[in-house]
């Protein structure tokens, strides 16, 4: 029999691809060839492929990389810096400061050292919006994770982009450079409708269809924004974006906590997507999503970790427990079921990226793979794949992370990433927070 040639063979005695079946393979493997999935399938099929490298992980689950659908990863400077503090208290009095004095230096390694977290975890692709982000492109490019970035855009002076001309002129070369880098996509990130104006609302718009990008922004974060935007606007979040033509599939909404019925329904219509962020919206006090109303109502769904210093983690399987266990205490327990969670933190986190292929495993698809290793002790017996993975795995459980074919994490071993290197150098990140604060 003649065997097709592959550069990677794995072999697990659970597959879960995440196909529209939601199929569970007992005893599964998958093909990977020129950073795409060939095949997947019961293990049996395997011997069709010869291939370059073969893994055969023994009991094992192979599943889609999870995608971090609103992150800040280079944060991780500012991790545990300033904690149980109120949204805009802990924002305007003690991370603006100190991000004032912000460094590239200090950006890329926060963005590496939030990478390995997350490659460790089992994350795959993140959506990132923060400040002076060339330097977050060269700290995702060089850890080989996939990412639609892009600098937030304010109303006030950044440590980049003095005046919004700038800030856009900046948005559109980095379109530039992320045609050259086939892992990298960016966007047009205005941070907040009240950190912004109705008028650069409506000029992001603008740009986006200009260069064909999609708009990611944080919105309705909690009640104190809409009360800011009320006072200063005369409207509620939802409906100065709206107004500014913001709404649609090409956006995705961080955070939306504080919404109306009426609102959740104008996002159905638009087919707007949301980033929802549970662990940083309790940290926070911001409020709880209305998860299982947008659920409901079909409307897009991505699960994000936000940034390292209002989570504390940039892991996604503790924001996957978080999600299912936060929308079981309005007392009903078969609200956000595991399958909807494993869906928002994949599947879901595909389209708040704007990105197809991606958060399942079908032929011609990215080969964008995570094995978790199911010898470990919370992770036996199994019954149900994805009960497992939303309930009980921590993202330790993670063996191997691979990112269009590539191997970038195996059993304890980082391909791209210096590890010890970058132990050393993340004990700068804490003099400098420290110096830049006055401590």
């Amino acid at each position: 029999m003649s065997t097709t040639p592959c550069d990677l063979l794995l072999t697990a005695d659970y597959v879960l691809p995440q196909d529209e079946e939601r199929s569970v393979i007992e005893g599964g493997f998958i093909a990977v060839g020129d950073e795409k999935i060939l095949a997947v399938g019961p293990r049996g099929r395997a011997g069709a492929y010869a291939p370059a490298r073969r893994l055969d992980l023994g009991a094992a689950l192979l599943m889609p990389g999870l995608i971090n659908a609103h992150t800040h990863v280079s944060m991780t400077f500012l991790r545990g810096f300033a904690d149980d503090l109120p949204l805009l208290d802990w924002l305007n009095n003690h991370i603006f400061p100190v991000e004032k004095h912000l460094t590239a230096e200090i950006v890329e390694l926060g963005t590496l050292l939030g990478c390995a977290e997350m490659t460790r975890t089992g994350t795959t692709a993140l959506q990132d919006m923060y400040l002076l982000e060339d330097a977050v492109i060269a700290g995702v490019d060089k850890a080989g994770l996939k990412a639609r970035l892009g600098d937030g855009i304010f109303v006030f002076s950044t440590p980049r982009c003095p005046t919004l001309e700038a800030s856009f002129a900046l948005a559109r070369r980095h379109a530039e450079i992320a045609k050259t880098k086939s892992r990298l996509r960016t966007g047009i990130m205005p941070h907040t409708v009240y950190t912004t104006t109705p008028k650069i609302l409506e000029s992001c718009k603008v740009l986006a269809d200009e260069l064909g990008l999609p708009i990611h922004i944080h919105a309705a974060e909690s009640p104190a924004e809409t009360a800011l935007c009320l006072q200063n606007f005369g409207e509620r979040p939802l409906a100065l974006l709206d107004k500014a033509g913001l709404l649609g599939p090409a956006t995705t909404l961080a955070h939306a906590v504080d919404l109306t019925d009426a609102e959740l329904d104008r996002l159905a219509a638009t087919g707007t997507v949301v980033a929802h962020c549970p662990r940083s919206n309790m940290k926070l006090s911001s409020g709880t999503a209305r998860f299982e109303e947008m659920r409901k109502r079909n409307i897009p769904i991505g699960l994000g970790t936000d940034g390292a210093a209002s989570n504390n983690t940039l892991n996604m399987f503790a924001e996957m427990s978080a999600c299912a266990l936060l929308h079981k205490v309005s007392g009903d327990p078969t609200a956000a079921p595991a399958q909807s969670v494993l869906d928002a933190a994949t599947l879901g986190g595909a389209r708040a990226l704007c990105w197809d292929g991606l958060g399942s495993l079908t032929p011609g698809g990215p080969a964008d793979i995570i094995a978790l290793d199911l010898t470990a002790p919370n992770l036996m017996p199994m019954y149900a794949p994805a009960s497992h993975l939303v309930y009980a795995a921590t993202g330790h459980e993670v063996r191997l992370t691979v990112v269009d074919g590539e191997i970038l994490y195996e059993d304890g071993r980082f391909t791209r990433i210096d590890a010890e290197s970058l132990t050393t150098e993340a004990g700068k990140l804490k003099q400098w927070v420290l110096d830049k604060a006055g401590r």
